[in-house]
C-alpha cells in the first residue's frame, strides 16, 4: 500500500481541462508506488514556487561514459534531508531503439514489466535523440535495470558529448517513397561509431539521422549534424492507369490548385496531348483521351509534393540513392541551421556504397572532434571556419549543389579563369 498523498492542488488544476492530464496517469501510478507519490509532492511544489530543484551529478553502468541522465533533488529541509525521500532520485536510461522503431507487443509488455519493477513507469516512446526514455530511477536500480535490457538485445543510447542515438524512418520495411535501405545505413554507421557513442569525449553532441525521401519524416535536416536523406537523380516514374483514375476523380480544378501551381521551379504544364514536349528529361502521362501531365525533370528540385498527391500515377524515380548535408541543428550559439549539401547524390544499393557512406560519417566525425571547439555543434563549426575549409578537410571536392545561399551580387569577373583551369588540368595530368 503506498503512502498517503500529498495535497496537490496546482496538480489538479492540470486534470480540469478537455483533454487527458500527464497528473492523472502519475496519480494512478502512485496508487501503487512511494516513488511516485513523492514524485507528485516535489512536482506540487515546484508549480507553488515557480522553480525547477533537479541538479545534475553522475551517474552510470559498467563500461558505459554516458546514456543515463542524472538527476538528484534540491528540496532539503534543516537537517539536508530530502523532504521528499522517496524521490529524491529521478535518474532517466536512455535505450537505443531499433531502426525505424520497430517492435512487437512482447517486447513493448516486457519493457513496461521491466520499468514497472526497478523504476516509475514512466516511459517516453521517443526522446527528441530518438532514445526510449526509461523515465524515473534511483541510483541503486540503474544498473540492474540496463542488464535486462540489455538482455533483451537493446544498448544504451547517446548522452552527453558523444554521438547520440540515431534515428530512421520506418522507410523501406513499409514506405513505397523510399530511396534506400535506412535502417541499414543506421545500423552500419552506429556499429562503426560505437565507441564514441558510449565514451563521450567529442566537443560536444553529434547526430545522425536518415529520412529515405525529400519527405523528410525525421526532420533531419534540421535536427542533425549528419543527414542522409533519400533521392534519386532520373526521371519521375508515371502510371497512366492510375493517373487517369485520379483525374477523374478529382479533375481539372485540383491539379491544377493543387499540384501544378504548387510546383515550386513551376516544372509541370497541363498540356493537350498531341502537342507535348520530347526529351530525355520529359515525363508525361495522359490523364484523358485529350489532356497530359508534362513533367520537365531537369527543373524538378525533388520537393515530392506532386508525389504525395498523386501518388503512384507519379512516383520516385529508378536511380536512388541519397543526399548527404551536414551541419543541422537547433539554436546555440549562433541561430538555428539546416544542413548543407556535402555529397549531392551518394548511391546506396551495394555493399560497397554503403561503406562508402560509413567511412565518409567517421571522417566527418573525426574532423569534428579534432577541430570544433568545446561546446560547439558541427554546423557552428562550418560557419566559424569556412565550409571550404571543412571540405577540404573531410576530402570532399567541391559541386554547385553545395550553395547554402545565393550570392546577392550576380556578377561575377571571369578574368583568369581560363588560368586556373589550365593549372587544374596540368596538376590532373601529372597525378
Amino acid at each position: 500500500m503506498a503512502k498517503k498523498p500529498h495535497p496537490t492542488p496546482n496538480l489538479d488544476q492540470l486534470e480540469s481541462g478537455p483533454w487527458p492530464s500527464f497528473v492523472t496517469g502519475l496519480k494512478r501510478l502512485a496508487k501503487d508506488k512511494d516513488y511516485v507519490v513523492d514524485l507528485l509532492g516535489h512536482l506540487e511544489h515546484s508549480y507553488q514556487t515557480r522553480k525547477g530543484y533537479w541538479k545534475g551529478g553522475t551517474v552510470g553502468v559498467i563500461g558505459y561514459g554516458g546514456g543515463v541522465i542524472p538527476r538528484f533533488t534540491e528540496i532539503k529541509n534543516e537537517k539536508n534531508e530530502a523532504v521528499f525521500p522517496d524521490a529524491a532520485e529521478f535518474h532517466t536510461i536512455r535505450i537505443m531503439p531499433p531502426g525505424g522503431m520497430h517492435y512487437d507487443t512482447k517486447t513493448l509488455r516486457q519493457m513496461c514489466d521491466i520499468w514497472e519493477k526497478h523504476g516509475t513507469g514512466l516511459i517516453a516512446l521517443h526522446g527528441q535523440s530518438g532514445d526510449i526514455m526509461f523515465q524515473g530511477c534511483t541510483s541503486e536500480k540503474v544498473q540492474t535495470a540496463f542488464d535486462e535490457f540489455n538482455e533483451m538485445g537493446f544498448d544504451m543510447g547517446g548522452a552527453g558529448p558523444s554521438v547520440r542515438t540515431g534515428m530512421s524512418c520506418v522507410g523501406a520495411a513499409r514506405c513505397e517513397q523510399s530511396c534506400f535501405d535506412e535502417a541499414r545505413a543506421l545500423r552500419a554507421t552506429v556499429n562503426a561509431n560505437l565507441d564514441d557513442l558510449h565514451r563521450p569525449a567529442l566537443p560536444y553532441k553529434f547526430k545522425f539521422k536518415y529520412s529515405g525521401c525529400p519527405n523528410d519524416c525525421m526532420n533531419s535536416i534540421q535536427r542533425s549534424d549528419m543527414a542522409t536523406i533519400g533521392t534519386w537523380r532520373d526521371n519521375i516514374r508515371t502510371d497512366e492507369a492510375l493517373a487517369r483514375k485520379w483525374f477523374a476523380k478529382h479533375g481539372v480544378g485540383e491539379l491544377v490548385n493543387d499540384v501544378i501551381s504548387r510546383c515550386p521551379t513551376k516544372a509541370m504544364q497541363l498540356k493537350d496531348k498531341a502537342k507535348l514536349a520530347k526529351g530525355a528529361n520529359i515525363s508525361s502521362v495522359a490523364l484523358d483521351d485529350s489532356q497530359a501531365l508534362e513533367i520537365d525533370n531537369k527543373d524538378c528540385v525533388r520537393c515530392m509534393h506532386c508525389i504525395n498527391v498523386m501518388t503512384g500515377a507519379l512516383a520516385t524515380g529508378i536511380d536512388k540513392g541519397a543526399t548527404i548535408l551536414v551541419g543541422g541543428k537547433r539554436t546555440l550559439k549562433i541561430g538555428d541551421l539546416m544542413g548543407t549539401v556535402v555529397v549531392p547524390f551518394l548511391p546506396l544499393k551495394t555493399d560497397a556504397d554503403y561503406e562508402r557512406l560509413v567511412e565518409l560519417s567517421k571522417t566527418i566525425l573525426d574532423f569534428f572532434a579534432e577541430n570544433a571547439l568545446e561546446h560547439e555543434r558541427t554546423g557552428e563549426m562550418i560557419e566559424r571556419i569556412g565550409l571550404v575549409n571543412f571540405l577540404e578537410g573531410v576530402g570532399l571536392e567541391i559541386d554547385p549543389s553545395m550553395v547554402s545561399a545565393p550570392r546577392t551580387n550576380p556578377y561575377v569577373r571571369m578574368d583568369g579563369w581560363d588560368d586556373e583551369v589550365a593549372k587544374i588540368n596540368a596538376k590532373k595530368a601529372a597525378a
